[in-house]
């Protein structure tokens, strides 16, 4: 393993964490009208060596609603370069038939409403429809937008942060550490394949940001994330503990951190952005101990459904 570490606080701990003293107030669940919307590429950015971001706008924006770090939506994609997509059809705030339509979950990087520009990181690849179209996406080409359905909002009310990702989440990882109060400690692991997918981070936080590399090893298998938060010693206090990436590779950490280190159900969150050898993966599926179905292996391996 190859890593690289930037530290801005460092604060030894000898104390178990605490169970929260009220998680009503820690996790809020919002749901939004479902709306498509047909939007404009107005701009492509090169932000890493296999990471562009396109800037999506159009009128269609007028009423978007994005509130937390993990808000996604459902991007539909031409089917070839310079055409229309097919969008969903919504009747009474339910997506009713087009399930074949071609599309994939990405997370907001960011939304500008004076401008209606929203903004989504796209990791750059050849194993399937969105990452390919990622590669090529020009300005001009329409998108289709659906969602975000609901957020899950942490209220950043807690004593400390562990964020551990590979970059299918790490557009969430640095929208949700823009948004920390200032000083809050913050543990942050990042898996990528190379020094080529690091980016800045900003963040008014203490944040601690140690970058894992798995070089030649195939994204989806290794114990990278898996390893770090295993090996962290979390403070004392009522933190929070977020693990996103390859579903099969982290889903131990759901036990660990619940059976093992005794966190309750509002002081963490593993989620399976995607699973390898499964296209379109739904990851509401997976947020529990029972989601055990294994991948099929003949089925295209698109690999970020949610950027």
């Amino acid at each position: 393993m190859t890593s690289t570490t930037s530290r801005l606080d460092t604060t030894e701990q000898d104390t178990a964490p605490q169970a929260p003293a009220d998680p009503v107030e820690q996790v809020t669940l919002l749901t939004h009208p479902l709306r498509p919307r047909l939007l404009t590429v107005s701009a492509v950015e090169q932000v890493a060596a296999r990471m562009v971001r396109v800037r999506l706008t159009g009128e269609d924006l007028d009423d978007f609603v994005t509130v937390a770090p993990e808000d996604h939506v459902k991007l539909f994609l031409p089917t070839e370069p310079g055409g229309t997509p097919e969008m969903p059809q919504v009747v009474d705030d339910r997506w009713v038939g087009g399930r074949h339509l071609t599309s994939r979950d990405y997370t907001v990087r960011s939304f500008d409403r004076e401008a209606r520009a929203l903004d989504v990181d796209l990791v750059v690849h050849e194993h399937g429809i969105a990452g390919r179209w990622a590669g090529r996406a020009q300005v001009g080409d329409l998108v289709g937008v659906l969602g975000p359905r609901g957020s899950f909002l942490v209220n950043d009310v807690f004593d400390w942060y562990v964020f551990a990702v590979d970059e299918t989440a790490l557009p969430a990882a640095a929208r949700w550490l823009e948004t920390l109060r200032p000083e809050v400690p913050v543990t942050v692991f990042v898996e990528v394949q190379d020094e080529g997918d690091v980016l800045p981070l900003a963040s008014a936080a203490n944040a601690d940001v140690t970058w894992l590399f798995r070089e030649d090893r195939a994204p989806g298998t290794t114990s990278l994330l898996a390893d770090a938060v295993r090996g962290t010693e979390l403070p004392p206090g009522n933190g929070f503990v977020w693990v996103a990436g390859e579903s099969l590779s982290i889903k131990p950490l759901r036990r660990y951190l619940k059976n093992e280190v005794g966190l309750g159900r509002d002081n963490f969150d593993v989620d399976g952005y995607w699973r390898k050898g499964v296209a379109d993966h739904d990851h509401h599926g997976d947020d529990t101990d029972e989601a055990e179905a294994e991948p099929d292996a003949s089925s295209e391996a698109d690999g970020t459904p949610r950027d």
